[in-house]
């Protein structure tokens, strides 16, 4: 967690910076809360294009407020999460007289969902990234998440490589995901040592399965390893595998990840749950 340096000796603590490296409260504060800042204005216009915004949505990570203004510019009720007290300070003074921009200094993954249908869209830490997705999939009203996030972690939930994740599985009744745009690390300050990529999650219309609970056994089961394929792990619960495997085209042999999640879903209907 940051330090709050809006309060105390700051002459004790650029002197406490410059004896640990040279570096000052700004950069230590950057280091930890993994800032890195969209500064390339075609960057902006891929990720609101991406989002689509209207009516609420919420920003983790805001920043300088690139984006935040971005959002509302294309109509969107922005509510913006900023956990360094400097940074939400600034956006705060700067967005005062704003009335499409709330700033909230805090921890976005600590607060509550909004009752009403929303949106999330942000630049997020690469630090904070799971737990924010964790969020957005636990939020009942969430409609969509259109996030900013280290290439390869989009790539691993978006199938890339046509590889697939738990996570992603998990929640594919619920939920699309698909990688956007790549964005270049030069579209960032300071630049960071890898690429980023735009990952979208929508909330699909209604759930592709009627048991979310049979849904995660399976799932669970599939990915737990228990003899080194997909088959042999379901074979220790559920009867009738070989033939929904069969239904779904899913190898005998084929490793958890390289099974698709559409196959899943044909695997979850044939099998007696």
């Amino acid at each position: 967690m940051a330090q709050d340096y809006a309060h105390g000796n700051h002459s004790h603590t650029q002197k406490k910076a410059r004896s640990s490296g040279g570096r000052t409260p700004r950069d230590r504060a950057r280091r930890v809360l993994s800032q890195n800042f969209l500064a390339d204005r075609h960057a902006l216009e891929l990720v609101v294009k991406a989002a689509a915004p209207e009516g609420l949505v919420l920003e983790p990570g805001a920043g300088e407020g690139a984006l935040t203004l971005a959002l509302a510019a294309a109509g969107a009720r922005v509510v913006a999460y900023e956990i360094d007290p400097r940074l939400a300070g600034r956006l705060r003074s700067r967005t005062r007289d704003d009335p499409r921009v709330e700033v909230v200094r805090g921890d976005f993954t600590a607060a509550r969902p909004p009752g009403e249908p929303f949106a999330v869209v942000g630049n997020i830490p690469y630090s904070a990234t799971s737990r924010i997705v964790g969020w957005c999939l636990r939020a009942r009203s969430l409609t969509s998440a259109t996030m900013v996030t280290q290439l390869e972690y989009a790539r691993k939930r978006a199938g890339g490589y046509g590889r697939w994740s738990l996570v992603t599985v998990e929640s594919w009744p619920w939920f699309s995901w698909r990688m956007g745009d790549r964005i270049g690390r030069e579209s960032f300050r300071p630049i960071p040592s890898v690429d980023s990529a735009i990952l979208r999650i929508e909330r699909r219309p209604a759930p592709l399965v009627g048991s979310g609970r049979d849904w995660q056994r399976l799932v669970e089961l599939g990915f737990s390893g228990v003899g080194g394929s997909l088959r042999a792990s379901l074979r220790t619960r559920y009867d009738g595998v070989d033939a929904a495997l069969a239904a779904a085209g899913v190898a005998r042999d084929a490793v958890v990840g390289h099974v698709h999640p559409d196959q899943w879903l044909t695997v979850y209907d044939r099998l007696d749950l």
